[in-house]
């Protein structure tokens, strides 16, 4: 059973109904944000739809796992108390990382004692829970593994460890080695590598089939990656980690997916095609228990095939593909139908992101939904009403709809009426939900739905206490404009002024910035990071603006692809465009313009630094790029192609090669464990500018990765930030 994860860790404001002037004023401290969670919603942090009826299971304050009514909200019964979750011959339960049931909701699976690999991989201790007895099972002998997967009919378990592939027998508790050739940095089976986990987010690679016969696994071969090291500060003698990172132009693992048919013990690999230099960045069973998809693409990744494969000799055939001049943009949605007789996929083949109806045979039914705006998810099927739900931009890029369509294209119809952007969990038999619900003035709501007739039947989070807390620190609000550069490129943008804004006075700005291919930070919702960091800024007396530049997402195809072998050209353009326009305004300081970014952000803040010099008087580099050449091929070659193809493209819009242009005050911070923007590239941008003679300051986070969490670290990073703005913008 899929598992639906909900999860806020947002900062929030109130909608402008609750903010007054008069109302008295708490000041905001970086305490409040990272030490006191102050400003931290009341979320549902597991919903868990039922298979078996109108459903839901919710993991209560970490204590319990009930069953809720979807038709009425109501507490059904307890399955299972975390008390109760004690090994045999212990005495004390163990704590739950995580959880799944089986299909039939007969057994848990849990995982315990999480141990980190990268950012999202983890080995962990597993047991299985008989929920009718409460009697736990050890899992791989009590050994740390990967991945663990119950089996359809939960008698079997299999994992990943060592980089080998298991399937345990529940009930003898024999463990059937699947490989054997699995070896750390060389061959990894049932496990992704770094790099198709932190891309393609291959964080499960490994998946029975629907009747249990058969399991499909990738294998990796890693043997002529690259290695990276880097130290790690943590004993006397520094440790250092070396792992497989392929950089962009290198060479990538080879990538084979094989089928294991459990009866017979037996593997089966499936005919990918002769080229080994491609990607196969996602696997699907179909309805079909014996029909396995397989999604292959090119090395450049603007050639999307997928394949469907016969779990019982390999063979393949092309049901699907698609080329593009750019790029494909990889999506999760794509979907079969429960008769196994067609399925759905989203494409932006005619400019923007929509849904297409195929056969089995790769005909195409029909073009379900069109119009100049984009899905952006497929939030579910319901095969005997022959409908799809989905969320769309079409009121708004800013904003997101949930629809109802059906499979031939008519009868579309908002489900929801507020603007705002909508998310949506659906019980088994699509007549009631889990709506949740923000906009840019609204924290996030919660509430079941009677989908048939509209009607609200229970509010479940309401975030009040939240409101009212944000009420009395007076929270200023969002205010969303929109403004042409000199080039007439129309460009979304949000505001966030000091309470006491006084049109007569002037203003320093601080623009917060990201600006990477597909992504967005001006959307109307409850924001998701920073928001509250924004608004104690507001306080201090500074504007704090944020701007999506061209090759940013959910408009259209041209708008965001135009980046294409040139990363960085137009988006810094179009932000010191954003700085020049905000310093037209009467209110604006245009001396005192700053920048703050993060990862991609952060190469955008230093780029905007050094080609924007006379229009940026600080910034903030977290985490930044400083050369794609030191990133990622997945990533990077994607829009970029490869150093060898697009040398230019690579070097003119580094920041490297533009030091010499920085006047204002740059800050570079980085997590010298940072595994995915690796520390070179801050030492190399740190280099440049040391030969040119100039100044900057420089924060380095030992043992912290890309993230920088942990032990009060936050708290550490936004002190060091706040004060830099407060002396230096």
């Amino acid at each position: 059973m899929k598992k639906i994860i909900i999860c806020l860790i947002a900062f929030c404001w109130v909608s402008t109904q609750l903010i007054t002037a008069q109302s008295p004023q708490k000041n905001i401290t970086l305490e409040d944000i990272w030490k006191n969670g102050t400003f931290y919603p009341k979320t549902l942090t597991e919903v868990i739809p039922s298979s078996k009826g109108d459903y839901y299971f919710t993991f209560e304050d970490g204590i319990m796992i009930n069953k809720n009514d979807f038709k009425t909200g109501k507490m059904l019964e307890t399955i299972v108390r975390m008390s109760e979750l004690i090994p045999e011959g212990d005495t004390k339960a163990i704590a739950i990382d995580d959880f799944w049931f089986s299909k039939d909701e007969s057994k848990l699976l849990i995982s315990t004692e999480n141990q980190s690999i990268y950012r999202h991989s983890k080995i962990s201790k597993y047991y299985v829970c008989d929920l009718k007895t409460k009697k736990l099972s050890l899992i791989a002998k009590g050994e740390r593994c990967r991945d663990a997967m119950l089996s359809p009919d939960a008698t079997k378990v299999t994992y990943e460890k060592d980089n080998n592939m298991y399937v345990e027998d529940l009930g003898t508790h024999l463990a059937t080695q699947i490989t054997t050739d699995g070896k750390w940095n060389y061959i990894i089976n049932g496990s992704a590598d770094w790099v198709y986990e932190e891309e393609f987010d291959l964080l499960h690679a490994f998946s029975w089939s629907p009747d249990g016969k058969y399991i499909a696994f990738y294998r990796f071969d890693e043997t002529k990656v690259k290695e990276y090291e880097m130290a790690k500060y943590s004993g006397l003698y520094p440790e250092e980690f070396k792992y497989k990172y392929p950089k962009a132009g290198e060479e990538n693992s080879v990538v084979q997916v094989y089928v294991y048919d459990v009866a017979a013990n037996k593997k089966q690999m499936v005919d990918v095609g002769s080229v080994t230099d491609q990607y196969l960045p996602k696997m699907m069973w179909t309805a079909q228990p014996n029909k396995l998809c397989v999604y292959r693409m090119n090395r450049l990744q603007n050639k999307l095939e997928l394949l469907l494969a016969d779990a019982a000799n390999g063979s393949t055939k092309i049901i699907y593909s698609e080329e593009n001049k750019w790029y494909v943009d990889l999506n999760e949605y794509l979907q079969f139908t429960s008769d196994a007789k067609s399925f759905f996929i989203c494409s932006e083949k005619d400019g923007y992101n929509h849904i297409y109806h195929y056969d089995l045979s790769g005909k195409l039914i029909n073009q379900v939904t069109s119009g100049n705006w984009n899905v952006t998810e497929i939030s579910g099927i319901d095969d005997k009403a022959g409908k799809i739900y989905f969320i769309s931009t079409e009121e708004s890029p800013l904003n997101r709809d949930i629809y109802s369509i059906r499979f031939d294209g008519s009868q579309k119809e908002r489900v929801f009426k507020e603007n705002g952007q909508h998310a949506v969990t659906f019980s088994n038999s699509f007549n009631y939900c889990i709506h949740s619900y923000s906009n840019a003035g609204l924290p996030k709501q919660f509430a079941l739905m009677n989908l048939s007739n509209g009607k609200l039947i229970k509010t479940l989070e309401d975030n009040k206490q939240l409101q009212q807390t944000i009420k009395e620190y007076n929270f200023s609000r969002k205010e969303f404009f929109t403004f042409n550069t000199t080039e007439n490129i129309s460009l979304h943008a949000w505001m966030i002024k000091p309470v006491d804004f006084d049109s007569t006075k002037k203003y320093p700005v601080l623009m917060y910035v990201y600006g990477g291919p597909g992504s967005q930070t001006v959307e109307n919702r409850w924001e998701v990071s920073d928001f509250a960091w924004f608004q104690l800024l507001a306080q201090k007396g500074y504007i704090v603006v944020s701007v999506d530049n061209r090759g940013t997402g959910f408009r259209s195809e041209e708008f965001k692809k135009c980046t294409y072998q040139q990363l960085g050209k137009y988006e810094t353009i179009d932000q010191i465009e954003a700085a020049k326009y905000l310093g037209s305004l009467k209110y604006i300081d245009k001396n005192r313009i700053g920048m703050f970014g993060w990862s991609y952000g952060g190469y955008m803040s230093a780029l905007c630094m050094t080609e924007g010099a006379d229009y940026f008087k600080a910034g903030i580099a977290v985490a930044p790029v400083s050369n794609w050449r030191y990133y990622d091929d997945i990533y990077t070659e994607r829009f970029m192609r490869t150093p060898q193809e697009n040398p230019k493209g690579y070097d003119d819009n580094s920041p490297v090669s533009s030091v010499k242009k920085l006047k204002g005050k740059l800050l570079i911070i980085h997590g010298s464990a940072d595994d995915n923007v690796h520390l070179q590239n801050s030492m190399e941008l740190i280099k440049a500018l040391i030969k040119e003679n100039k100044q900057f300051d420089m924060f380095i986070y030992p043992d912290k990765n890309h993230s920088i969490l942990g032990a009060g670290t936050r708290l550490n990073l936004y002190v060091k930030m706040t004060n830099f703005i407060l002396n230096n913008l």
